[in-house]
């Protein structure tokens, strides 16, 4: 429970879970959004595999930028791009939308969730380690469950807008935790 409390904890549960939430509310819905919009059904396949690319290709180096940048800065960048995912969404209906919207959407996944369950292991010591992890993984897919099942619905009442809508105040929240988590990491290396 005390690990639980501190500022590093929350910050990595907050991101990791946001951006992998956020991801899965926007790519459970894309195939139906892009059918309701008069996409045809291969369109949504070449989507997906490109935005699955865009989720792991980065993978090769996000570990070398994380080193040389930071980790609070690597999570700051995949929550901005996925805000410019949500741009481009909120632009058009049209295939190239659809295509670097998703594409933006997956990079800034893999920043937010590889920044994140990086920052986890400042949290604990290594006898802790099973356990920290346990906690924040029920959590953050606890976060993911309620995102993947809520898409359907959310696209069926309100429409693909919405959907993408719906991901801001989210990851405001989640800059704010990086950010705060940043002031003071300065204000201890003040003292």
């Amino acid at each position: 429970p005390a690990i639980m409390r501190q500022p590093v904890f929350l910050t990595a549960l907050a991101v990791s879970s946001v951006g992998f939430s956020s991801m899965l509310l926007v790519m459970t819905a894309t195939p139906l959004a892009m059918q309701m919009c008069g996409q045809p059904i291969n369109a949504a396949a070449t989507v997906i595999q490109w935005h699955v690319l865009g989720m792991f290709a980065p993978s090769f180096f996000t570990g070398n930028l994380i080193r040389r940048f930071g980790v609070l800065n690597i999570m700051g960048i995949g929550a901005i791009l996925l805000a410019v995912h949500v741009a481009i969404a909120l632009s058009g209906i049209e295939f190239l939308y659809f295509l670097s919207g998703l594409i933006f959407l997956g990079v800034g996944w893999n920043f937010m969730f590889v920044g994140g369950t990086t920052l986890l292991t400042e949290a604990y010591r290594p006898s802790e380690r099973a356990k920290v992890q346990a906690a924040h993984d029920f959590l953050m897919y606890v976060s993911i469950s309620i995102a993947t099942f809520s898409s359907g619905s959310l696209l069926n009442a309100f429409g693909w807008q919405a959907v993408n809508l719906v991901v801001l105040p989210f990851l405001a929240f989640a800059l704010v935790m990086i950010v705060a988590l940043g002031m003071q990491r300065k204000r201890a290396a003040a003292r």
